[in-house]
Order: structure tokens, then sequence, then C-alpha cells
């Protein structure tokens, strides 16, 4: 049975997710003898946080807890430890929770790591320290002013610029906006107080941040920023009040930046290459991301909103970008930026799998008559005018679809053509 998805582990919140967490708790603490711990605003966060510092404990192992806050916050106190350990299902909805185990560099745990703890919470090996070598567990309240002096120390001039915030009820909302006027920014609240039942679905896309959108128009704000639930992700608002989508803010701010050499996914549009950078790509996953920055890169992220600043962490920090906006938007409009990236026609969507595997769909794919095929996540095709990806969802049985060309009219083509072969394979299967 495997444990760990793309993003650690993550499940609806039941007891056998809390047993887990307990596991859990006991398998890092064999491995990683002093480790800091934290939790996102989900209202069964403090059951799982007990659960696993009881298990860290136990293992022997010291422990710190360092409350609500988002992730990329407990990955800048993890320098100082041997482990993060991240209660948190992410953008999920508020029934769903999860674990991230973070290294002291902020990256996710590796496909080893994760394999060597997996290991271990299925196993029969698992121990409790003996009475007299049980571990300690405390607080570990100055994570959060921490980050906030890290992300200060990069923007020493005041910001005179109106932002509107919407944390979504999530981690951001005990950081970002006290960050933002630390700054120097006018800041309008939206959805800025935690809570465990998020006011508005937690991934910030377009379709979910209407508000956002209403209030940078009403207001007179220069943007909007908006976070998930553990605030690893940051998307933005133009001054017009348009959603600005991952593709451009990539470009955005990796140009803020000065970044030369970048890291992105496989399902991240091709203008990228286009504005000149030096681009290489992963599979789908900041995780991915991370781990090849490792070899080096002035930036990363993916157009779900993950970005990450090598120079400050490898974890995906939102409330990193949300500076960098802020910043951005005090001295140019971020709709003209945004108007001079170009777009070409993409669509991203999903498909009841019915239990078809993607290699089953190999050869009929070929049958669109690629110019080459990357294997590497699924099946990407590249054609002289635009690519597509067909990949297996890791959190639910669905195939994932993204197509991206030139023209509408090809995207269209393109993509209700792998439908069609999709559903003809499910027919077939039955």
């Amino acid at each position: 049975m495997q444990l760990f998805g793309t993003s650690g582990i993550r499940r609806l919140f039941d007891k056998d997710l809390l047993e887990l967490a307990l596991r859990t708790g006991l398998a890092v603490g064999s491995v990683c003898k002093n480790v800091v711990v934290g939790g996102d605003t989900r209202t069964s966060t403090g059951a799982m946080k007990n659960a696993v510092a009881a298990g860290l404990v136990a293992a022997g192992a010291k422990c710190e807890d360092a409350g609500v806050l988002p992730t990329p916050t407990l990955a800048g106190a993890a320098r100082r430890f041997d482990a993060g350990v991240m209660i948190t299902a992410s953008h999920n909805s508020p029934e769903y929770n999860g674990i991230k185990l973070l290294n002291p560099d902020g990256s996710a745990f590796s496909p080893a790591q994760q394999k060597e703890i997996e290991e271990l919470i299925l196993g029969e090996s698992l121990e409790v320290a003996p009475w007299s070598e049980i571990g300690q567990s405390r607080g570990y309240p100055r994570a959060i002013e921490e980050h906030i002096e890290r992300i200060a120390r990069d923007f020493p001039k005041a910001l005179d610029v109106k932002v509107a915030l919407d944390c979504g009820g999530g981690a951001a909302s005990v950081i970002t906006p006290y960050l933002l006027r630390r700054l120097g920014c006018e800041v309008l609240e939206i959805n800025c107080q935690p809570t465990g039942g998020f006011p508005r679905p937690s991934e910030p896309t377009e379709a979910n941040l209407g508000d956002l959108m209403k209030a940078v128009r009403e207001s007179g704000a220069s943007a909007g920023i908006a976070h998930d639930g553990d605030a690893d992700r940051m998307m933005a608002v133009d001054e017009r009040g348009r959603f600005i989508s991952g593709d451009k803010l990539m470009v955005i701010l990796a140009r803020a930046i000065g970044a030369k050499d970048i890291v992105t996914t496989i399902d991240a549009s091709m203008v990228i290459e286009e504005m000149g950078f030096k681009v290489r790509r992963t599979r789908v996953g900041d995780n991915y991301v991370s781990e090849e920055l490792k070899k080096g890169g002035d930036f990363g992220g993916e157009p779900s909103g993950a970005w990450v600043f090598p120079r400050s962490s490898l974890c995906p920090d939102g409330i990193y970008a949300a500076a960098q906006i802020a910043s951005i938007a005090s001295r140019n409009k971020l709709s003209k930026l945004a108007g001079g990236i170009p777009a070409y026609p993409i669509l991203r969507g999903s498909i009841a799998s019915d239990g078809v595997a993607v290699s089953a769909l190999a050869s009929r794919l070929e049958s669109l008559k690629p110019v080459s095929v990357d294997k590497s996540d699924g099946f990407k095709l590249d054609f002289k005018d635009g690519w597509l990806l067909v990949r297996p969802s890791g959190t639910e049985p669905r195939i994932r679809l993204t197509v991206e060309a030139r023209t509408e009219t090809r995207v269209r083509e393109l993509y209700d053509s792998v439908v069609t072969l999709i559903k003809a394979i499910g027919k077939k299967e039955k």
C-alpha cells in the first residue's frame, strides 16, 4: 500500500488517519531526533498534530510545536531541526487532512526518504523508547516572526501600495496581513480570520476568487492576492480585477527577481520557453520542482500557484510570493505586465478513468501523429502547433487532461480526440 502521494499523505479525516499520524510520528522519530511540527486551520489539525507529537516523543525524539502556521513558515523553522512535520491537506476541502514531511532546506522528503518512512509505518519494527529515553515536547512560538523577518530583509523600502488579500480562512491569515503591513502596504482583508470550515473553496482558482476580484475593482487596489489552506500557493488579480493565469504569473515573478534559469512542470505553457528563459521541466508536483532546483536554478514553480524561491527556501512559499506581487504592483500595473505576455488557448480537465489505465492509451495516442512523446509523467505529446498531456490523478480515479495549442480550433480538436479515445477504451474494457 502506498501512503505518500505527490504532496505527502492526504486523506479524509477519520480514525485510520489519526492512527496513521501516530505511526508517522513514531517512524519519523526513529530517524530524526529533533523535529518541529505545525499545522493549518482545519478542525482536525489539533488532534492530528498531537498524535504526531505523541509518536515523536514516544520514539525518543525531541518535538517542538510551532502552532497554527503556513507550510512555508514551518519550512523556515525546520532549518533549526532535523525535520519538519506539517499537518495539512493544502487546498483540499476541510474534511480532509494530511501530513507533509520537510527537510531542513525546505524541500519535501525525497522519494527515498518517503520510502524509508513508509516501510517503517507499514512494518512491524516500530518501537517505543524505554521510559528513561522518552523525548520532550515544548512550544516553538518564534516561527511566524522569523519568517516575517526573513522576507522583510529582501524588501527594505516601504511599499506604498494598496492590496486586497484573500487568505481563504487558512493558515496565511496568521502571517500575510501582518507581513504586508510591515512592508508598508495598505491591506484590505477578505477571509483573513482563521477557520476550520473554509469560507470559499480553498484552491485559489479563478472560479473561487469572485469576491477578491470584486473587492479589487471596488476598492481601487493595485493588486489582489489569494492563498490556499496552507499558503504554499499564491495567485494574483490585477488592478482591473482580472485573474492572472499561473503561466503568466510565473513569467512576471521570474522577471521580477531577475531569474534566468527556471524549473517548471510539464503541464506549464509553452510560452515559458518563448520568454527567453532557460527552462527545465519536471513531473507535475512542486516536490519535483524543488528536487530539480537542488541541481541549480534561480526560480521554480507550477501554474497551480506554487512558487519556489531557492535563495530563500526550497519549499513553495506563497507568503514570499505575496510580498513579491505587492512589490511589483507598487512599481507597475499588473495588467500591463500580464498583457505583454502571450497567451495560447489551453484546456485543463479530467475524466473518470473507469478502470482505464493511462498505459492502455499509448498506441491510440500515437494515432494523433505527435512530433515527440514524453513518458516521464503519463504521456505528453508534442505537435508543431501545441501539445497535450494525459496523466493519472494521484488523488482520485480520474485521468487528467491538459491541452495547449496556438488556436482555439486546434486545442478543442486535440482535447476532444483524447476524450473520445478514453471513452472508447472504457467501453471496450467493460
